[in-house]
């Protein structure tokens, strides 16, 4: 057995996302075709708390948008305007105590990013820098939720349409036991940050973004100011 995460999207003024662990059997093994066990496995786990149509976000989705949406294959393009894996440049903008970032691993394939031994040799994480733009560590996600939504600003439209019939979002690849950025939980913000008229605006707002990572009234929010702002924001590109 097993427990893994759905990440289901939440519409009230408390909540962007729900998270609800499931216990499921677990077919152990590396190879893509026990994982995908795993996540069929998941999603029954699902339809029995009457979540019917959960996405699986990762390349072993078998939906071509679950794929499409995994860290390892969306790009976003770097300040210097490189068009990098979303994972590539996630590893490559953290900072640690003695070194960093390796914005080298900008060009390198996603899972030797995330694997390069600079990573684990050069002490504990302080934050991460993506060009002229420092962010700190908490909110603990906050870092890895922007650029994933940066990597997705200019598909709202195509978003809407393709995501709002799922009931929540896994990420078999997702232990929370041992990393707490996931590419499910930020899909399922998305889709309520997409409900919510604040997606995409809010990807050039940072301060505001951070504070609605950390506040819980969402009532609090001046959607009309953020229209404004960001209207300003594209005027000056």
């Amino acid at each position: 057995m097993a427990t893994r995460p759905i990440f289901i999207p939440r519409y009230d003024t408390n909540h962007l996302f729900e998270e609800m662990p499931l216990d499921f059997d677990w077919h152990s093994g590396f190879a893509a075709v026990q994982k995908k066990k795993n996540v069929a496995t998941l999603h029954v786990a699902a339809q029995a708390k009457g979540l019917a149509h959960i996405l699986e976000v990762s390349t072993k989705s078998e939906e071509k948008i679950g794929v499409r949406l995994s860290a390892f294959s969306l790009k976003v393009k770097t300040p210097d305007g490189f068009s990098v894996p979303l994972e590539s440049a996630y590893q490559g903008s953290k900072v640690f105590e003695h070194g960093g970032p390796f914005t080298d691993l900008f060009f390198a394939e996603p899972r030797d990013a995330k694997q390069d031994e600079r990573l684990r040799t050069h002490g504990a994480l302080k934050c991460f820098k993506f060009g002229d733009a420092e962010w700190e560590l908490e909110p603990k996600t906050a870092f890895y939720d922007w650029l994933y939504l940066f990597a997705l600003k200019d598909h709202a439209e195509f978003l809407q349409q393709r995501l709002y019939d799922y009931d929540g979002f896994s990420d078999i690849e997702f232990n929370p036991k041992k990393s707490y950025s996931c590419q499910a939980r930020t899909c399922a913000m998305l889709v309520s940050l997409l409900k919510k008229k604040l997606f995409p605006d809010i990807v050039y707002d940072r301060e505001l973004f951070i504070k609605i990572l950390k506040q819980t009234n969402f009532e609090a929010i001046d959607n009309n100011k953020l229209v404004q702002q960001t209207s300003l924001i594209y005027s000056q590109q």
